[in-house]
């Protein structure tokens, strides 16, 4: 049974690394309706085939209880980014939302794989929009509040994710020692400041310069000056 389940997740990261699918689904490979603007590009990202094998290659340690807890974190704020990058395509048909909620799917992928390594319970509801976390709940319902005024506020939201995303993990993986958790969260944040660079360009396309909320000003320019990244398993 469990090689059956390790099976699934495989094939479910090869089918999203072959066809780009989202957890859920989104318009998100269709037109954006405003032609090629601003955010219509992808972002590069993680290679998700790549990074199940590395995966599997590494021991699975036992957790301690900071690491389950960030895994289990980490789980639901990449789905807080999916669905809130979800309802903000819906509301304003900016291909940069569709692009980048299908990476998120990648990055949801990637900790699915680790809670079935380490038989822990998902706390990823099916239902857009709903978390199993009070605070990422009120998060979630702020964020697309904001985001759905006007379409700036709707890219802001999608830098402040970004932030919120990075700081996060850099708190996690401060207390982890399980070589392939770091490996994941590596992945994460190179994806997730890819992402970050994307909204911050598409801000400047629209003549706003977007000010750091989360980020130490420092880290927030060395991370927009520089170019995008690629993962760090088996060179994807």
């Amino acid at each position: 049974m469990k090689n059956r389940k390790k099976l699934a997740v495989l094939m479910m990261w090869a089918a999203i690394a072959s066809a780009g699918l989202a957890y859920l689904p989104v318009a998100a490979h269709q037109g954006t309706g405003q032609g090629g603007g601003p955010g219509a590009s992808g972002t590069g990202d993680v290679n998700a085939a790549n990074l199940a094998a590395a995966i599997a290659a590494l021991p699975a340690d036992p957790l301690s209880d900071a690491e389950r807890e960030g895994i289990l974190y980490v789980r639901e704020e990449e789905k807080l980014a999916h669905d809130v990058y979800t309802v903000l395509y819906e509301k304003w048909g900016l291909q940069i939302f569709a692009n980048i909620a299908a990476s998120e799917s990648t990055h949801m992928a990637a900790m699915a794989l680790l809670i079935d390594r380490y038989g822990l319970e998902d706390p990823v509801s099916d239902k857009p929009g709903v978390f199993t976390n009070p605070e990422l709940q009120k998060l979630y319902d702020d964020l697309v509040a904001k985001g759905t005024k006007s379409l700036i506020d709707a890219l802001e939201v999608g830098a402040i994710i970004e932030e919120v995303d990075i700081v996060d993990i850099q708190g996690y993986l401060k207390d982890v020692d399980n070589e392939d958790i770091e490996l994941v969260y590596e992945n994460l944040l190179k994806g997730s400041r890819n992402h970050l660079r994307a909204f911050v360009s598409t801000l400047e396309r629209y003549g706003v310069e977007y000010e750091p909320q989360y980020l130490s000003p420092e880290e927030y320019r060395e991370i927009i000056a520089g170019s995008t990244e690629r993962g760090n398993a088996g060179g994807g």
